[in-house]
């Protein structure tokens, strides 16, 4: 069984992207845009652990903790939010909250909390992480939870995006990905700038894997992308 999450927030952009990470990595999700609707989901569904944004409609992330926390004494909350000032962090640990992570984050880090503490306080019945997430291809692996790539050159960070980038190759190794479904589905628009930035990550990409002459990452003119492996 896996580990289900639910998560709070009202940034419908970023509730796609981490909603989507954390598919990925294995979970299973539950998002609300708003308190009330998350504390309903909480109800109906007992969750294994929460992430909470803090700034919601309805009802805030202090207060949704509170009422978490009169319902279930042991969940681990995690808070994600903007407000980064000492008392707010405060304000975070004292409404229920168990670990605190401050906006911009990086999804690896998160996940890496989301496993420490589904370690210390989860249901070890259940699978709170998938052997698929190192992805081996060629003479190159990929590890989507560290967001960390192996090539026979050596052994790099990338970020968020271009580890999206490479699993959706992945998914479609040896076979077009079009560029248009890949902008759709990591950006959630395709728009020239967009489309200019993906390019710039496609170039990082590339200069990383081209040290491993098993894989080769093709652009298909006016088509979009292919990962030969």
């Amino acid at each position: 069984m896996k580990y289900k999450i639910l998560y709070a927030e009202d940034e419908l952009t970023l509730a796609e992207i981490i909603s989507d990470g954390l598919r990925s990595s294995g979970y299973e999700v539950e998002a609300a845009a708003d308190g009330r609707t998350a504390l309903q989901l909480f109800e109906s569904g007992s969750p294994d652990l929460c992430v909470l944004d803090i700034m919601m409609p309805l009802k805030d992330g202090y207060t949704l903790a509170e009422d978490i926390r009169r319902l279930n004494s042991t969940v681990p909350i995690i808070f994600l939010s903007a407000k980064s000032l000492p008392e707010d962090v405060i304000k975070g640990f004292r409404s229920g909250g168990n670990d605190y992570l401050k906006k911009p984050f990086n999804m690896g880090e998160l996940l890496i909390r989301i496993e420490a503490l589904l370690t210390r306080f989860g249901n070890p019945l259940k699978q709170y992480a998938p052997s698929s997430n190192r992805k081996i291809f060629g003479d190159c692996t990929l590890d989507t939870v560290s967001q960390e790539l192996i090539t026979p050159h050596g052994q790099y960070r990338i970020s968020y995006k271009e580890t999206a980038i490479l699993e959706l190759l992945l998914e479609h190794r040896n076979a077009l990905l079009p560029r248009q479904a890949a902008l759709l589905k990591i950006w959630g628009d395709d728009s020239y700038y967009n489309a200019r930035s993906m390019d710039v990550f496609m170039s990082h990409l590339r200069k990383m894997l081209k040290d491993d002459p098993k894989v080769e990452l093709m652009s298909i003119r006016g088509a979009g992308y292919k990962l030969l492996c």
